[in-house]
């Protein structure tokens, strides 16, 4: 490769971040068929399990709360779809894509224009310690930690619990949070968006239960649901919260570079690198989010030395867990331990 800025190794050079923009450019355009193609192997097996989960309600409740597993896959490659219409690059007609965003909201149970707001934020603000709080997961340094109050430190522990984080949160976030524009309470558009989706979500539920009653919700609707959203919490965390991410104070910080060095690669099998249509590459992503995602791995083709940028594999990615805290001098995360061993 020529002509291209220096990226190589598991932490690349600060100063080429922003030299990578012009070069992703380059694969910023959709293909409309390609496009439609992704959709239609998405939502037709999606409604085609749906459709065999319903007809094993006749045969074992059992049978139908496994198929509810095979649904999730998919209801999570659905947001991913949601995830790219909200970034305008799935299909180059921008209402397009927010129709098809909005509709796709409805089954992931995500008033698509509040997420979108939200998001956006998280994209140009990822990485700031001075701008935290919307479309991220909630990080301290350690010398905020330190200076909580007694109860303060306990709410914080139980927030980052792997219990709290990966199993109380996803059904909080989707269930319930959703269900209000939070943080735009003052914005029309927002309302509309959020109850918008709930008078959908709420017609979608009444007809199921006249169709099938309780149960095609509570071992269909539900588990799929719920499994698809703990899969969404535990990648959004891997993207961000790894050991050698980037936090920088306000006046430090940069856009390209937090987006670069603060993102992950996540690098997973092929068939999990489907199903989350190649989020997992989320270092491109944050550094231009206009690229479909389907042309992700073709970016890592043709440029190795992204392919080389902070790769975290599976393995890797469970001890991530353990990190709570941003340690402003070593900028790293660290566990509660090592910040209690550095304070003393």
């Amino acid at each position: 490769m020529t002509d291209t800025p220096e990226c190589s190794g598991a932490q690349p050079s600060h100063e080429r971040a922003s030299d990578w923009v012009k070069v992703l450019a380059k694969y910023r355009e959709p293909s409309g068929r390609r496009s439609v193609f992704e959709l239609a192997v998405t939502a037709i097996p999606f409604v085609l399990l749906w459709a065999i989960a319903w007809w094993a309600l006749s045969i074992s409740n059992w049978l139908a709360l496994g198929a509810s597993f095979l649904i999730a896959p998919f209801l999570l490659r659905l947001f991913a779809i949601q995830h790219d219409c909200g970034h305008g690059s799935f299909f180059k007609n921008r209402q397009v894509s927010d129709w098809v965003g909005r509709c796709i909201g409805v089954l992931t149970w995500t008033p698509y224009d509040v997420w979108r707001r939200s998001h956006s934020i998280h994209h140009s603000s990822s990485g700031n310690l001075g701008r935290r709080g919307i479309g991220d997961i909630l990080t301290l340094t350690i010398e905020e930690y330190a200076a909580l109050s007694a109860f303060g430190r306990l709410k914080y522990r139980l927030y980052r619990h792997p219990i709290t984080m990966f199993g109380l949160g996803p059904s909080y976030l989707f269930l319930l949070e959703n269900r209000l524009p939070l943080g735009y309470m003052n914005g029309v558009k927002y309302w509309v968006s959020s109850m918008g989706t709930n008078l959908a979500i709420l017609t979608a539920v009444a007809l199921i239960w006249y169709l099938g009653g309780a149960m095609p919700l509570l071992l269909i609707l539900l588990p799929s649901t719920l499994i698809a959203a703990t899969a969404g919490v535990w990648l959004f965390y891997v993207q961000h919260q790894f050991e050698r991410t980037q936090w920088d104070s306000e006046e430090d910080w940069q856009l390209h570079e937090s987006a670069l060095h603060g993102s992950s690669h996540y690098v997973l099998p092929s068939v999990l690198q489907w199903i989350s249509a190649n989020i997992g590459i989320h270092h491109v992503h944050h550094l231009y989010s206009r690229v479909p995602f389907y042309r992700l791995p073709e970016v890592l083709r043709d440029h190795s030395e992204l392919a080389e940028c902070n790769r975290l594999t599976i393995r890797e990615s469970l001890s991530t867990v353990g990190l709570k805290l941003w340690d402003v001098d070593t900028k790293r995360l660290v566990s509660f331990s090592e910040a209690h061993a550095r304070q003393g």
